[in-house]
């Protein structure tokens, strides 16, 4: 895989820059450009994912389905098909966006997230096969056990996650089956 450019932003989102993702996610991290996803299969369940135990970022917690960043002139749905595709081997339809405006910071073992970070909903094609070197674990959850395991396991889960499924919630943006 290619160097992976992230893209830097204002605070109204306007693209400034970017930087390779090594020199993103530190103590200082630029406010940038990403994504979250949270896909479900045909039955309405959520695939929830566990991130690999050697990501710099968040190693080891439970999160939604899919996160990560655009290229450089890379538009959302592009950049959430290709993530899906490299990290879980799946494919994505019925996407649509649950909270475009979405913006967080978060921190854990000293590194930064500060990102601009619109979610999505949609539907995944397939069976996860995860890279794991990204995914160390997966499940399948109707929304209700998601949301109990969120609550009984608290910190287990990224922060990102926790506020997205409460905000997507509220705004009744949950897919059916």
């Amino acid at each position: 895989m290619d160097m992976e450019l992230i893209v830097l932003v204002d605070d109204e989102g306007r693209a400034i820059g970017t930087l390779p993702k090594a020199q993103v996610h530190h103590g200082e991290t630029p406010l940038h450009r990403a994504f979250s996803a949270y896909l479900f299969d045909d039955a309405g369940r959520l695939l929830v994912t566990r991130r690999a135990l050697e990501k710099a970022t968040f190693p080891g917690m439970w999160t939604n389905t899919v996160c990560g960043h655009p290229g450089p002139g890379e538009d959302d749905g592009a950049a959430i098909a290709r993530r899906a595709g490299f990290e879980l081997g799946l494919g994505v339809t019925d996407l649509r966006p649950a909270l475009p405006d979405y913006r967080y910071r978060a921190e854990f073992r000293g590194v930064v997230e500060n990102e601009i970070c619109p979610v999505y909903v949609g539907r995944f094609t397939g069976t996860p096969a995860p890279d794991p070197t990204e995914v160390a674990d997966w499940e399948l959850l109707d929304w209700a056990a998601f949301r109990r395991r969120q609550e009984s396991e608290g910190d287990a889960w990224s922060p990102w996650c926790r506020e997205q499924a409460l905000l997507i919630e509220v705004a009744g943006l949950v897919p059916s089956g």
